[in-house]
């Protein structure tokens, strides 16, 4: 309802100057008596029931529903409108996988409340710019799995990397595996560009396919990938071991990010390497991806209006029909 108000506007609103206009001349006349009904003086109404009828109480009524029946059918002479916008979008999308380690690194707590957090808050932010292209996600940790297919149904990948938690797979970090994986799903691709963004804290120690061999899968399919090693310099409170109950025991330990196997993969495929520390650095990171890969979008719009002019119009003329009606039955003043 509050949309509809703010996108109307009046075609002819010089009309609305009248509505002031009006007020005052009814005011002006009342006040000198010309809508006042008439009377006969007494000097004095002592002894007399001064209770006012319901008749004399609804009297002035009559009056003001001429005003307002006035008013809105001035109102309707300004046509007002509601504006509607129609939108042909035709976009050369891309086709985007992220590519998320999901092993139990990622929960150290070099970021607040740690890694996998901040990273799936970052990559929903990120996922939300990206209007017009096909997104999917994929996880890995000692193994790799396609959680989401690429798809332009945003608000369902969001939920799905929400969702995301430490465990589902089997533990390690098979960052060859993640990226085979990755480019299995966009490799027949008809999009105009295709990328790849590897988010990982590690280094590969599991898996049957080696990350060189997976980046030279991407290169044949010319697919881009943008890798990310998050995870800040020195030493991190990491998950050090787990009680039976399933709660982590944490320890400091010192951060480890082959960051010449990821720069490897970026430089060899086209794409980029990125070191987040942070989370500010890893939002910069993804602002930094969202304008290189940018998608070209050709937009038309039309714009159409509806007439809203009506509603007002016989809102009018029913106010002023019930004033003349009440005028000559119910509230009559005789001579």
């Amino acid at each position: 309802m509050l949309d509809r108000i703010s996108q109307t506007n009046f075609y002819s609103p010089y009309f609305l100057a009248l509505i002031p206009i009006i007020c005052s001349l009814y005011y002006w006349s009342y006040k000198k008596g010309n809508l006042q009904d008439n009377a006969l003086k007494f000097s004095s109404l002592t002894g007399l029931n001064q209770t006012r009828s319901i008749k004399l109480k609804l009297l002035p009524s009559i009056h003001l529903l001429n005003l307002i029946g006035l008013c809105f059918l001035t109102i309707a002479l300004a046509r007002p409108r509601v504006y509607l916008a129609e939108e042909t979008v035709k976009a050369d999308g891309i086709d985007i996988m992220l590519t998320l380690d999901l092993s139990t690194s990622m929960l150290a707590r070099d970021f607040e409340p740690n890694r996998l957090e901040v990273s799936k808050k970052l990559a929903g932010d990120f996922v939300a710019k990206r209007k017009h292209d096909r997104i999917g996600l994929v996880v890995f940790s000692g193994e790799s799995f396609t959680q989401c297919p690429a798809t332009t149904d945003h608000s369902m990948l969001k939920n799905f990397i929400e969702s995301q938690e430490i465990g589902i797979l089997q533990d390690g970090t098979a960052i060859g595996m993640g990226v085979a994986t990755a480019v299995n799903r966009i490799k027949g691709s008809s999009a105009k560009s295709k990328v790849i963004i590897l988010l990982t804290d590690g280094v590969n120690n599991t898996g049957y396919i080696d990350p060189n061999t997976a980046t030279d899968m991407a290169v044949s399919e010319n697919i881009k990938i943008y890798s990310i090693g998050i995870g800040t310099e020195g030493i991190a409170l990491m998950p050090i071991s787990r009680s039976m109950s399933g709660e982590y025991f944490y320890g400091p330990q010192q951060v480890q990010i082959d960051e010449t196997l990821l720069k490897n993969m970026a430089e060899k495929t086209g794409g980029m390497y990125f070191r987040a520390t942070d989370a500010a650095s890893l939002s910069r990171i993804y602002d930094t991806i969202d304008k290189l890969e940018k998608t070209e979008i050709e937009m038309n719009v039309f714009k159409k209006y509806e007439e809203n002019f009506r509603p007002f119009a016989l809102t009018g003329l029913f106010m002023i029909m019930c004033s003349f009606i009440l005028s000559h039955t119910y509230l009559r003043v005789f001579p």
